[in-house]
Parts: C-alpha cells; sequence; structure tokens
C-alpha cells in the first residue's frame, strides 16, 4: 500500500449542527487514525448534519457515489434507542453489503467495558467501494469502537476498492496480522484504549508501600516490565497487573500537563461585597465617579475667600459652619469666614482653609454656643490651600484596577471599588471544589468508640477541605465513597454535577480494590493524563480531566485529582498540584505556591527521588530563613503535618545535603520570626 487510505467523519447530532463547538468525536477519531492507524490513514473530510435520515443520507452518497470516494467511511452518533436516533436505519438502507463482523468486534469490545453497550445499534457494511461503519456519539464509545477495528480496516477497505484477493492473502493470516500489526496479546484482549493507563498501586489511607518513606526498605524480586495494558476490574484480582502501565513522569512534566489541560476560567459578573473577596478581575475597572466629589477641606479650620494681596490678618465674622455631612451651604463672601471639619464641602465661593491652628477666638454668640469672630493670623495665603479639588484622588473614566489584579480582604480593593460608585465587577468564576475520600476501611473521623481491626479514621478529607477553604475556595463535602464500582461511579457523577474539580484521595494504587483510574476511564469516558510522578511523597498521583455537559448543553471538561491514600502525600500534592490548577481556573497568576530561598537548618537526608520535604521556616535575626524539618517524612506519618508551613524541595540523590546548604522551598503558610 503506497498512498495512504482516505477516511471521512460524519457528525450526526441536531446539538453540533447547531453549534459545532458542543462536539467532541470528531478530534478524538482522528486522534485514532494518527495515533492507532500508524500512518495509513488520511481524513480527508468531516461534516455534521442533524438527527435526519435524509441528511445522513444525502452526505454519505455525495462521498461515495462521486469521483474520489474515501476508503473508509464512519459516522458518530445516532445510534441508541431515542426516538429521534435513525443513523442505522439510514446506512441500512445504502448498502449494499453488509458486514456483521465488524459490528461483532465493536459491540464485543464495548461489552468488555459496560453491559449497557448492548444498548448500541451500530451498522457496518460497503457501498459501492466505500467500507462504512456507524459509531455511538460519546467520545468514548467512538474511539472504543475505531479502536477495536482499526487494524483490520487496511485490508477491508482494499478488498472493497478491488485489490487482488488472492495477493491480499498470499502469506495465510500470520502474515495479514504482522502486517497490521496485531500482536497475540493485543488479539487476545481487543487493544482497549482505555486500558493503557490504570494504575494500580498498593491503596492505603495510612498504609501506603511507597519507598522510602520511613518503612523498611522493599525488596524487588524482578525487573519492571513494559505492560500496555491496564487492569478491568470485572477480570478479577489473578488477572490484575502486578506492576503499573502508567509512564513515570517528572514533577515538571506533571505541572506542564496540569498546565495544558486544566479548562480556561470561566467570566462572571458578581456584586462588590464580601463574596468577591479573592476574585480575580477579569476586565479592567473603571472610576464612575470623580473622587472627591466636591472641593473638600484637608484640615478642621475657617473657610475663606483669599483676598489679592493674600493677606488674611485681622479679625472676621463666621457667617457659617461646614460639617462633613450633606446639606445646604450658604455662599461665602471675601471678608466673610465659615467654620469648617476635615472632609467637609468647601461653601460656594470660598477658595482656601485657614487651619484652626493658624486662629484665634475672639468672641461667641450671646448665647455662648457658637464663634462670632475669629482672629487669623496668616498672610501670603493662596488659593486652593487645604483643599482636596474634585477628582483630585480618583478622575471620573480612569483606570483604578486592572484585569488579572486579585480583590483581597486586606488590601483596600472593595474600599477603591465602593468609592467610586462600583456595584458589580466582571471576574473570573472561582471554581468550586469537590472533596472525597474512598476505601472500605475509612470511617469518619468523629465516629465514637475504638477502631476495628483494619479500620482508619478519615483524616484525609477533613485536612484538604481546610486546605482548600483556606485558599479562599467553596468546598462541597462528597463523603466517603466504597470500593465498588457502581457506588464510586454515582459519587463522582453526583460530584461532578456540584463541583468544578473533584479531588478524590485514596484507590489509586495497585490493590484489587484501587478502582478510581478504571472508574474514570471506562465508566466516566475520562482521559488519564498522568498516573505516576517521579517524587516523594505521592509517587501514585493522578491527573484527569471528564467531559460533561453543562446546563446549557455545552460539552467541558472537569478536573479530577486523585491523590494518594497517606495524609502527608495528600497533603503534599494537594499543594503541589491541586492548587496551581485551582489557581488557574480562578485567574490567579502566578499560580501555585510562592517560591523562596532557604537556608537548611540542619542535615538533610536525600532520596533518589525528588522529596518535597515538610518544614518549618522561620526568619532568623539576620533576615535569612531557616527551614527545619517537622520530623519523619513517611507518608503516612500524620504528625509530619504539624506547624509545617512550607516544602523544601530536595534534589534526587544520595548522601545529604550539610546544614546551611542553600535551597528553594515553597510556601504553604505564614512565616515567623524566630
Amino acid at each position: 500500500m503506497d498512498a495512504p487510505l482516505t477516511a471521512t467523519i460524519l457528525i450526526v447530532s441536531t446539538t453540533a449542527a447547531l453549534d459545532p463547538s458542543t462536539d467532541g468525536a470528531g478530534a478524538v477519531l482522528r486522534d485514532v487514525f494518527n495515533g492507532d492507524g500508524t500512518g495509513k490513514w488520511t481524513v480527508t473530510d468531516q461534516k455534521i448534519v442533524s438527527d435526519n435520515v435524509i441528511e445522513i443520507q444525502k452526505q454519505i452518497m455525495q462521498w461515495t457515489d462521486g469521483p474520489d470516494a474515501p476508503n473508509f467511511i464512519l459516522t458518530t452518533g445516532g445510534t441508541g434507542f431515542a426516538a429521534s436516533d435513525s443513523t442505522p436505519e439510514a446506512v441500512t438502507a445504502l448498502l449494499h453489503k453488509e458486514a456483521p463482523g465488524l459490528v461483532h468486534a465493536m459491540l464485543s469490545t464495548s461489552l468488555a467495558v459496560t453491559p449497557f453497550a448492548m444498548m448500541s445499534r451500530p451498522v457496518a457494511g460497503v457501498r459501492s467501494k466505500t467500507v462504512i461503519a456507524t459509531l455511538p456519539g460519546s467520545p468514548k464509545g467512538a474511539k472504543e469502537n475505531l479502536q477495536a477495528i482499526i487494524k483490520t480496516l487496511p485490508h477491508a477497505c482494499l478488498q472493497a476498492a478491488g485489490a487482488n484477493s488472492r495477493q491480499l492473502h498470499a502469506g495465510g493470516t500470520k502474515k495479514l496480522e504482522k502486517e497490521a500489526g496485531i500482536t497475540d496479546g493485543s488479539r487476545k484482549s481487543h487493544d482497549h484504549s482505555h486500558s493503557h493507563d490504570h494504575q494500580h498501586d498498593h491503596r492505603g489511607h495510612n498504609h501506603s508501600h511507597e519507598a522510602g518513606h520511613g518503612h523498611d526498605k522493599l525488596v524487588r524480586h524482578t525487573m519492571p516490565a513494559s505492560n500496555p495494558l491496564s487492569n478491568d476490574p470485572n477480570l478479577g484480582p489473578t488477572r490484575r497487573h502486578r506492576e503499573s502501565p502508567y509512564p513515570m513522569v517528572s514533577v515538571d512534566d506533571a505541572l506542564s500537563m496540569i498546565g495544558e489541560f486544566t479548562p480556561e476560567p470561566e467570566i462572571i459578573q458578581r456584586k462588590v461585597n464580601k463574596e468577591i473577596i479573592g476574585s480575580v478581575l477579569a476586565e479592567e475597572v473603571r472610576a464612575r465617579e470623580n473622587v472627591p466629589a466636591f472641593r473638600a477641606s484637608i484640615v478642621d479650620g475657617y473657610a475663606v475667600v483669599v483676598p489679592q494681596d493674600g493677606n488674611l490678618k485681622g479679625v472676621f465674622p463666621v457667617v457659617g459652619v461646614s460639617h462633613a455631612a450633606p446639606g445646604e451651604i450658604a455662599p461665602l463672601q471675601e471678608g466673610e469666614i465659615a467654620r469648617i471639619t476635615t472632609g467637609a464641602p468647601l461653601p460656594p465661593g470660598a477658595t482656601a482653609v485657614i487651619m484652626v491652628e493658624d486662629t484665634i477666638l475672639k468672641s461667641m454668640t450671646d448665647d455662648g454656643k457658637e464663634e462670632k469672630e475669629v482672629e487669623i493670623q496668616a498672610e501670603g495665603v493662596q488659593e486652593g490651600e487645604n483643599i482636596r479639588e474634585v477628582g483630585s484622588d480618583v478622575k471620573q473614566g480612569t483606570t483604578i484596577l486592572s484585569k488579572g489584579e486579585q480583590i483581597c480582604g486586606v488590601g483596600g480593593e472593595i474600599g477603591l471599588l465602593a468609592s467610586v460608585g462600583v456595584a458589580e465587577a466582571i471576574v473570573y468564576k472561582r471554581p468550586v471544589v469537590g472533596i472525597l475520600s474512598t476505601g472500605d476501611e475509612i470511617i469518619e473521623y468523629n465516629r465514637s468508640g475504638e477502631l476495628r481491626l483494619g479500620e482508619v479514621r478519615d483524616t484525609n478529607r477533613i485536612t484538604l477541605i481546610s486546605a482548600a477553604r483556606e485558599w479562599g475556595f467553596e468546598v462541597v463535602d462528597l463523603g466517603i465513597a466504597k470500593d465498588k464500582s457502581n457506588s464510586l461511579e454515582e459519587t463522582l457523577r453526583a460530584g461532578l454535577r456540584q463541583a468544578d474539580v473533584l479531588i478524590t484521595t485514596g484507590g489509586v494504587s495497585m490493590g484489587e480494590l484501587d478502582l478510581l483510574k478504571p472508574t474514570i476511564e471506562r465508566s466516566l469516558g475520562g482521559t488519564i493524563h498522568f498516573g505516576r510522578v517521579a517524587m516523594k511523597p505521592g509517587k501514585p498521583t493522578t491527573f484527569a480531566t471528564v467531559p460533561v455537559k453543562n446546563n446549557a448543553g455545552q460539552r467541558l471538561s472537569k478536573v479530577i485529582f486523585s491523590l494518594p491514600g497517606n495524609p502527608a502525600s495528600a497533603l503534599v500534592t494537594f499543594h503541589l498540584f491541586v492548587l496551581p490548577s485551582l489557581h488557574k481556573q480562578a485567574g490567579i497568576s502566578p499560580v501555585g505556591l510562592a517560591r523562596v530561598p532557604v537556608v537548611l537548618g540542619h542535615d538533610f537526608a536525600m532520596d533518589p527521588r525528588p522529596e518535597y520535604h515538610r518544614v518549618v521556616v522561620t526568619v532568623g535575626a539576620d533576615g535569612q530563613l531557616m527551614a527545619n524539618s517537622t520530623g519523619g517524612q513517611r507518608s503516612s506519618r500524620v504528625g509530619s503535618l504539624r506547624s509545617a508551613n512550607a516544602l523544601v524541595c530536595m534534589p534526587s540523590g544520595k548522601g545529604k545535603l550539610e546544614k546551611g546548604s542553600k535551597v528553594q522551598a515553597l510556601v504553604m503558610n505564614t512565616i515567623r520570626s524566630l
């Protein structure tokens, strides 16, 4: 086969026909052609039609009956039981030959994932010289179905196009399988796309088996093997893999993927009140009014009309009073003065204010309640003295806050907005965080009574909820999910309806009950971007995105972080990985913890992996930041969290970093003086 085979994609969706941005399957299918197709395919066209038999048939016939008919047409959408699902009927009427083998391959692959695949009605066959197959509308289902047949399709398409069958089959099926890239392993497993990424490390909230965290040294008698397939929980414990299929990524690569796949911030309008604290402005704010809005005195004293020579020495009658309160003020003539308080408006005609310290009381009114005459001891007075002019603080129309500025509770931004009459502002929506723990062994931390054998109190959930709220994010408590696929899936789906980001702990290791990764991929149709990180603690940390639809029917992605079950690992990875994602979605820049240079207060042992060591950082008398360990760093050691206000970034290596060494630290909390 010299030239690549050609394929076209037909999206069948009334929603996508009105708004093409809602389609998520087209890009996924192109990725399958580019990746699993091993360079044998070129996608030459993609169209979107409504759920309408005539439109579906019209487009397919334009492709198959034209001069440049593609080798393969696939449709996605309209294969279910809904009243509007009519793709199978539309395609069946066009076929010259049916291809039940392709249908069987697609169905058997999907049925291995979920029994609900029997609700799909795929059709496949040949029209003229083009092979046609109908796929489900969900990106996950469409991807599974195409991957199930992609390796054998070139052979089918060459036959349909009129190639010599005898020549094609020369050498037997072994040769055909080799040319197609089909191995014994892939033939037995159907090469499920989503099963390339499940990690099953040893689970636990307080009993993880991470090497180098204070446990006895782990002994491994075999070398890690390359196993591209992940666990299918339906196959049982005897069929689960003995090592993770996920490639180990560096912390920098993990952060890069988080930055790439975290959704962009959503823009909303919010009232200027306590609820806006912590929000980031999505557009600049201009002053709606002048501040001050009137000419005002900046001192307590007397408003005057400055004569041409500036000489105000003498005794003057007090004809009025101006307080810092609204009201009518009588005009002032030369030779008259009015008592005025700080911030009060100047009487009409007044051109300066004399400080009370530059005056002497000469006489009182008959009732003794008011000043009657005041002597001023000032000369060389100039107009405008001790006066705040209109707009001298903030001029109407000027930018008072820029896009990207964060409104904090102590920075005065709310007062500035209020001062110019801004009642609402356009900001980035702060993501809502859903937090749950997983595991049959996990119980509520506040349950009374002694622990039964194997029970573990849920320290992670309350710790992470507190951390997320401390950073200013709204949190939804999703409770504890048990180690059952259906229960976990229901909890995750409920969380995705309520929150923008889900954080789970536990269930990301290698045990047979570690179901988070399979549930994210197989049940939710999510993509796991990484499942292992070369770091201590937190190696099994997992980052995934899941496609969902919002209330308007628009397709978008939501983020799931599956953190290790051990408390220290969970809190470290929250600050290292989750916080940057939350910051990006909230419009906060730069994202993540602030990085500062520190000096080690004692020797620190090094580890083969980069380590994020819990420390207490204090300011010394010389102004230097000093870091001291919180003690044993075993990932299950809750005590190592006590007082920790930073993470020292320890490089990988052997031996130790000596006292006085300068390293970088990530600041989690307030740094205090010794």
